[in-house]
């Protein structure tokens, strides 16, 4: 009985011996693992280009603020003054001028929520087009690491830490695009 213990602890030792060496002598581009993960999230805010985005997003997102405020306030005070007229006014132009303010207060709404929702929909879809625009980087970087495909660290269960490329990502994404507003020549 004892032979047999020693007998599989010598092919278990000279088993892992085999495959620590065979991993030390894989080529890059051998598969370490045929999947990689990204965290898309922590891509976007971490990289420069990503910072970059979300900093113009916000600065839009005020002005819009504050241009939708400046509006109100004016019309605000128009419909005041109207108010404060009414009873010095002949009614019919009382009506016509309360008729053609509420007319332009529409078209204005109508416009200002077009324009948000232009914003809105720019804003979403902002880390799509982010992810487009790194696709190769993260591509060049899933190859050198031999694996075959990228997936969205959301949608995976489980996993080893070792097979996320997130910071790795996010490193290469800032050396070879910056802050994505100027293309970078690599130099060579």
């Amino acid at each position: 009985m004892a032979f047999r213990h020693i007998a599989f602890g010598a092919l278990c030792t000279v088993a892992l011996t085999v495959q620590a060496t065979a991993q030390e002598a894989a080529p890059i581009g051998t598969p370490q693992s045929a999947v990689v993960l990204i965290d898309t999230d922590a891509l976007f805010r971490g990289t420069l280009m990503g910072k970059r985005i979300t900093a113009e997003l916000e600065v839009r997102a005020r002005e819009l603020q504050a241009e939708n405020e400046r509006i109100t306030s004016a019309l605000t005070a128009e419909e005041k003054s109207l108010t404060e007229r009414r009873p010095t006014m002949d009614p019919a132009a009382f009506r016509k001028e309360a008729e053609d303010f509420d007319t332009r207060v529409q078209g204005i709404r109508r416009a200002r929520d077009s324009a948000i929702a232009t914003f809105e929909a720019e804003r979403d879809g902002a880390p799509r087009a982010f992810l487009e625009q790194v696709r190769n980087v993260v591509g060049d970087l899933m190859i050198e690491r031999g694996a075959a495909v990228v997936l969205d660290q959301r949608i995976v269960f489980l996993s080893l830490s070792s097979v996320d490329v997130t910071k790795d990502a996010i490193a290469r994404i800032d050396e070879v695009l910056g802050d994505g507003t100027t293309p970078e020549t690599p130099e060579n």
